[in-house]
C-alpha cells in the first residue's frame, strides 16, 4: 500500500507550560515514548492521586446514604459540565457514558429505524462503529453503504436516514469534511474517538446531529468513560434504549415517571464516583494546560513526525490536522514489538498494513526525533 506526499505546513511546536511543567504529570513519559493516546491515553499523576484519594475515602467512610448518592451526582455533573467544554457544547446537551461504541448503540437503539432505511458509513470505520451498524442491519433491516472516507460527502441520498463515520479516522488521521458532508443535508453521528480531546471540537460549529467521544483515549480518562452530544432538538427522537436512575424525572414513582430532561436521560446508569473523579482530575490537567495550546502542540508535533518519516523514505497514510500519523511496514506488528523494545510505544493497524503513532501535548520534540530515528 502506497501513499503520495501531501502539502503539509509544519508548524513550530510551542513549549509546554512549567511549575510544574505539564510532562511531569504524566510519569509514564520518565520510562517510555509514550506515543498510543488513540487507543489509551496516559495517566496524569493527579488522576491516579484523586482516585487513590477516592477509594481511601469509599473505604473509611462507606458507601451509603442521601450525601453519599448526591455526591456521585455532583460529581458527575461536574463531569458532564467537563465533557461539555471539550466537545463544545451545553452540559444539558451530553450525556455519560462507557465508550464511544455505546453512544453510537444509543443513537443506532434509540431512532426509529426501519426497512428501507440506508446509513450511510465509511471505508475507515473502528469496530466500534461497524458491529453496532451490523446490529441495525440485523434487527432493523436497514441498508449500510460504505464508501471511501474522502467521497462520503458526495454519497448523499434522498433515501440516506443517518451518515455514521468517524470525525478522525482511526487508520491514519485524515479528518472529515464536515461542512461538506452537513451540506448534503442527511442527519449526522460522528465517532468522536480520535477527535475528542485531540483537535478542537465544537458541536455547534459543526452542525452534526449526534457525537460521541471517548475518555479513556486523549482525554486520559479512565477505562469505560466517554461522552455523547445529541443536539437539543433531536433528543425527543431517541428513546432511551437502556433506561436506568438517570432516564426519569421522578425517582418515586419510576413506573409512570416522564424522561429526565435533558440528555442525561441516556446517562450510562449510575454514575460511578471513581469515572468521575478520574475523568475530573485529567481533565483539569489538560484545561489548565490551556485547551488552545493542547490542541496546537499535539497537530504540531504530529506533522513534524509526518514530515520526518516521509523524509526518511516512509510511506505516511493521507492524513488531515489531527494527532495521528501512520506508515507502511512489511510486517506493522513486528515493527510496534521492534520499537517497544526500544522503548517507544506505538501500535500497528494490521488490515491496513500501518504502523501508528498518537502524538498528545505531552510529546517532545527529542521523542518525536527519536522515533523518526528508530523507524
Amino acid at each position: 500500500m502506497k501513499y503520495g506526499v501531501m502539502d503539509e505546513v509544519v508548524p513550530t511546536m510551542s513549549n509546554p507550560p512549567s511549575e510544574p511543567s505539564f510532562r511531569e504529570q504524566f510519569p509514564v513519559l520518565s520510562r517510555r515514548v509514550y506515543l498510543n493516546a488513540g487507543t489509551e491515553g496516559p495517566v496524569p499523576q493527579a488522576a491516579a492521586d484523586a482516585v487513590r484519594a477516592r477509594v481511601h475515602a469509599d473505604l473509611t467512610e462507606g458507601r451509603v446514604g442521601r450525601a453519599y448518592l448526591d455526591e456521585l451526582m455532583d460529581l458527575a455533573a461536574e463531569a458532564r459540565s467537563g465533557y461539555a467544554v471539550a466537545m463544545g457544547a451545553q452540559p444539558a446537551e451530553v450525556a455519560l457514558t462507557s465508550s464511544t461504541t455505546y453512544g453510537v448503540n444509543t443513537v443506532l437503539a434509540g431512532l426509529a429505524l426501519a426497512p428501507g432505511d440506508e446509513i450511510l458509513t465509511s471505508d475507515q470505520e473502528h469496530p466500534g462503529v461497524l458491529v453496532p451498524l451490523r446490529r441495525a442491519q440485523l434487527t432493523h433491516g436497514v441498508r449500510v453503504r460504505v464508501v471511501p472516507f474522502a467521497q462520503l460527502p458526495g454519497e448523499v441520498r434522498p433515501q440516506t436516514r443517518l451518515v455514521a463515520c468517524s470525525h478522525v479516522s482511526w487508520v491514519g488521521g485524515e479528518v472529515m469534511d464536515v461542512a461538506a458532508l452537513r451540506s448534503a443535508g442527511a442527519p449526522i453521528l460522528l465517532d468522536g474517538a480520535q477527535a475528542l480531546g485531540a483537535i478542537t471540537v465544537d458541536v455547534h460549529e459543526l452542525g452534526v446531529d449526534f457525537y460521541a467521544g471517548s475518555g479513556q483515549k486523549w482525554m486520559c480518562g479512565p477505562e469505560g468513560s466517554g461522552a455523547l452530544y445529541v443536539r437539543s432538538d433531536r433528543l425527543d427522537e431517541l428513546e432511551p434504549p437502556f433506561p436506568g436512575y438517570s432516564s426519569i424525572a421522578d425517582h418515586t414513582d419510576p413506573l409512570h415517571s416522564a424522561l429526565a430532561p435533558g440528555t442525561a436521560r441516556l446517562d450510562d446508569g449510575l454514575p460511578s464516583a471513581l469515572r468521575s473523579t478520574w475523568a475530573l482530575a485529567s481533565m483539569s490537567v489538560l484545561a489548565g494546560a490551556g485547551w488552545a495550546w493542547v490542541h496546537g502542540r499535539a497537530a504540531a508535533g504530529a506533522a513534524l513526525l509526518a514530515g520526518l518519516l516521509r523524509a526518511r523514505g516512509h510511506a505516511v497514510a493521507p492524513r488531515g490536522r489531527s494527532t495521528l500519523v501512520s506508515w507502511t511496514a512489511e510486517d506493522a506488528d513486528a515493527e510496534v514489538r521492534r520499537l517497544l523494545a526500544a522503548g517507544v510505544v506505538v501500535r500497528s493497524i494490521p488490515s491496513a498494513g500501518l504502523v501508528r503513532a498518537s502524538v498528545g501535548a505531552w510529546t517532545s520534540e527529542e521523542e518525536i526525533q527519536r522515533l523518526a530515528a528508530l523507524a
